[in-house]
């Protein structure tokens, strides 16, 4: 696997060089140069540096840093990651998902000693990459977009649906990676519209920018696709525009709701959706109630989600989704953000802990009203719908108690105290309708209880004042599978509405175990009394008695 994983890592890095060293020789044929010969070693060198750029590693400039770099050219490398992760797990045929971590390592690790090497080769007198930063980020990449790529291989191969890695997540922590993607895509999309509908209505501007700058056919496709590179930077710009902190574009500049601070800028077409100095215009001032609706949307996921109903609980479970929030904004601010050189340009974007603190607040208290509201709406639904006794709603039966209402033999109606001494115990009610109630006393045994007559056969419980309250009691088979908690097995239909039987080999992928004690043998038969309702369980394809089994 690591030498498969080694030459996965070979290829994708090389693939990205060719890309962008095409790239630059483009841009070099189209600038005027010297003599080939001299210039190739440049060239090269360039192409060394953008492949670096485009892993977010940093470099140094006489006099300064440069870290604001694009977003948009994570892709590049990412994609091609992505297709080496593919190709290795169709090499090595691997087994099981927890195979997974052990590949993305082999991915990950030459990956990063390749990054170091390119940022040692890249160094010059005028630019310096940061080899510390080569390995860290070069090692993060690759894990994150190899493992993807051995993931989708591994879920395709085994003809498993993807939904069912939600599945295997627990479910409070699935309910609020849902109100957390809710609401940063709420903020990002505004963060979009501050972008987009500033530039389209300063069009003009931007094409009188392009103009000033005269860089040709080839020169103004290099231009153009910059400034889809830097997009993404836009966008998380925007976004703290909308949060409130707003981002800065210089040393003593601002660019907030609460007024616009610019200085002279250099010339790039994207920033003609700048507004002058001055307040800020008042059609933006809209775009500040994104922050709410965010969180609007975070706490209905959360609590939409939500395995259950959590009661004085739903408003803390909201602000923890606009916690996680804020410290993913804070994340996409800091990766945005950076210096772009010496003096006025060394502080460019937002502030990470002020986007990170402000988002939480804001998301965090708007869903956890909302979350509190849907809570106490979805419960006055089942309260109105259980009627106006006020019966709170019972559980349903236990995993694996799904045939306990096949028992419906009535319970002694309870009868006042004075109403004792005339009324038998067997003459039920006319008005007395069949519940069903399951009590779990022991493992292996369950009670129903009835509304109704007694039955001779039932086991009486007494209760208080002497009333008895007829069980009727259910045996469940002693021997039982260890099945994997989201309960599914070997050739067993699929999950939620799913509808359909998973492949044989599903227990394979994910590693499930099934232990048998030895002593047990077969399940014994269930109880055929009268009134016994029997429970089955999922039983091992191979049958008890064959001892532990690990596929």
């Amino acid at each position: 696997m690591y030498t498969a994983g080694g030459l996965a890592a070979g290829w994708a890095a090389g693939v990205g060089l060719v890309v962008l060293l095409t790239v630059t020789a483009i841009g070099w044929a189209a600038a005027p140069h010297g003599a080939f010969d001299q210039d190739v070693d440049g060239v090269l060198r360039t192409a060394v540096q953008m492949w670096l750029v485009g892993h977010l590693v940093g470099f140094g400039i006489p006099g300064g840093q440069v870290g604001m770099l694009p977003l948009g050219l994570v892709v590049l490398p990412g994609l091609v990651l992505y297709r080496s992760g593919r190709w290795l797990a169709r090499s090595c045929e691997l087994p099981r998902l927890r195979h997974l971590f052990r590949a993305a390592l082999a991915i990950a690790g030459p990956y990063a000693a390749i990054s170091g090497t390119l940022a040692l080769i890249g160094q010059t007198e005028a630019i310096r990459p940061s080899v510390v930063q080569a390995l860290l980020a070069g090692f993060a990449l690759a894990f994150a977009a190899g493992g993807m790529g051995v993931l989708h291989q591994l879920l395709k191969d085994k003809g498993i649906p993807k939904r069912r890695l939600l599945e295997v997540m627990p479910e409070r922590p699935r309910s609020l990676l849902a109100g957390t993607l809710g609401a940063t895509g709420t903020l990002l999309v505004a963060g979009a519209l501050l972008v987009a509908v500033p530039l389209a209505l300063n069009h003009g501007e931007a094409a009188a920018i392009t103009h000033q700058l005269s860089p040709g056919i080839i020169g103004g496709i290099l231009l153009i696709l910059l400034q889809l590179l830097y997009l993404p930077n836009a966008v998380v710009f925007g976004t703290a525009y909308a949060i409130g902190p707003g981002f800065a574009l210089g040393s003593g500049t601002m660019v907030a709701p609460t007024g616009i601070t610019v200085g002279a800028l250099p010339l790039f077409p994207m920033l003609a959706a700048l507004p002058d100095n001055g307040p800020a215009p008042a059609i933006s001032l809209v775009a500040l109630a994104a922050p709410f609706a965010a969180g609007i949307v975070g706490g209905i996921l959360t609590q939409r989600s939500a395995p259950t109903l959590v009661g004085e609980a739903a408003p803390l479970w909201g602000f923890v989704c606009g916690v996680s929030t804020g410290l993913v904004l804070a994340a996409l601010s800091l990766i945005a953000g950076g210096s772009l050189g010496a003096d006025r340009l060394a502080v460019v974007g937002p502030s990470a802990w002020q986007v990170g603190v402000i988002t939480a607040l804001e998301v965090g208290v708007a869903a956890a009203i909302t979350a509190w509201l849907a809570n106490w709406r979805y419960l006055r639904r089942i309260r109105a719908a259980e009627g106006e006794d006020g019966q709170r709603p019972h559980a349903g039966p236990p995993p694996g108690a799904e045939r306990a209402d096949a028992v419906t033999e009535p319970r002694a109606a309870s009868s006042d105290t004075g109403a004792s001494d005339t009324a038998p115990a067997d003459a039920p009610t006319a008005d007395a309708a069949p519940t069903l109630t399951l009590i779990r006393t022991d493992p292996d045994t369950y009670y129903v209880e009835d509304r109704g007559a007694a039955d001779p056969v039932d086991e009486p419980e007494t209760g208080t004042g002497g009333a008895t309250r007829p069980r009727r009691r259910i045996a469940l088979p002693t021997w039982r599978p260890r099945l994997p908690h989201w309960g599914r097995g070997r050739g067993r239909t699929g999950g939620k509405g799913s509808g359909a039987t998973e492949p044989d080999d599903a227990e394979e992928l994910y590693g499930i175990t099934y232990e048998v004690d030895p002593d047990d043998g077969a399940p014994p038969e269930a109880e055929t009394e009268a009134g016994t309702a029997e429970h089955s369980v999922g039983r091992r394809p191979d049958g008890p008695g064959s001892g532990h089994r690990d596929r």
